[in-house]
């Protein structure tokens, strides 16, 4: 019976990151309306940046449980594509219907999900990713989208042609071959997990200059330290 209930412990957690994502994306369609003490916005952020956390820890209590099955990486991926394809998707388009003077370039968001499905498709599939990522990890995508979003709060809005830009750029990203260092630490050894931690404390940095904005800029460094690393290599 122990056994049995323990099995169910990461399927729970990954539940725990669709649920998230359900959420995320009721809050982007009441970007403006107030829940509580915050906006539907930051709802969504949060939710989302919920949603990465349940991810981290659905894989970390499988892997100390010793409790991996074809369902729970099913379960996984579309968990994933909701919380980090669809629930980004749904803030990007509500950012720029709202923000925007055009509607039509905002539907341009439907993309970001679909490439995020061909990129969690060609994962499942792809053995040499166990540990090097080809392309950008779709939690990345979702944060930097939440960076975006914080800009445009705290700043200003870039405008449609910088927005489709961005969108372009990170449909690109997430099925390019090119390679990206895994973020997860099998230890906590500094050496081993050098590059992790310049990126933990840079992105700690940036958020304390640029407030939540402060994400973007942190998956842009994560791209030029993957270049760095892989042209070193």
């Amino acid at each position: 019976m122990f056994n049995r209930l323990t099995s169910w412990i990461p399927n729970s957690i990954t539940s725990l990151n669709l649920l998230s994502g359900c959420v995320a994306i009721f809050m982007a369609f009441n970007l403006t309306e107030t829940f509580g003490p915050l906006s539907g916005a930051h709802w969504a952020m949060i939710a989302i940046g919920a949603a990465a956390c349940f991810d981290f820890f659905d894989g970390a209590s499988a892997r100390l449980l010793k409790k991996y099955s074809p369902l729970g990486k099913d379960l996984d991926s579309l968990s994933d594509l909701v919380s980090f394809g669809v629930a980004p998707a749904m803030l990007v388009l509500n950012v720029m219907l709202e923000y925007g003077a055009y509607t039509i370039p905002a539907f341009a968001a439907f993309l970001i999900p679909v490439f995020g499905a061909l990129r969690l498709a060609i994962f499942n599939n792809d053995a040499t990713q166990a540990t090097v990522f080809r392309g950008l990890p779709i939690p990345a995508n979702a944060i930097f989208w939440i960076g975006v979003t914080g800009w445009v709060e705290s700043y200003y809005y870039p405008g449609w042609i910088v927005m489709l830009i961005l969108i372009a750029f990170m449909c690109w990203a997430m099925t390019a071959r090119f390679k990206m260092f895994s973020l997860k630490f099998k230890n906590f050894d500094f050496h081993e997990n050098f590059i992790r931690y310049v990126l933990i404390a840079a992105a700690v940095i940036f958020v304390a200059i640029y407030g939540i904005a402060g994400l973007a800029w942190t998956i842009i460094l994560y791209f030029l330290l993957s270049f760095l690393r892989q042209s070193r290599i």
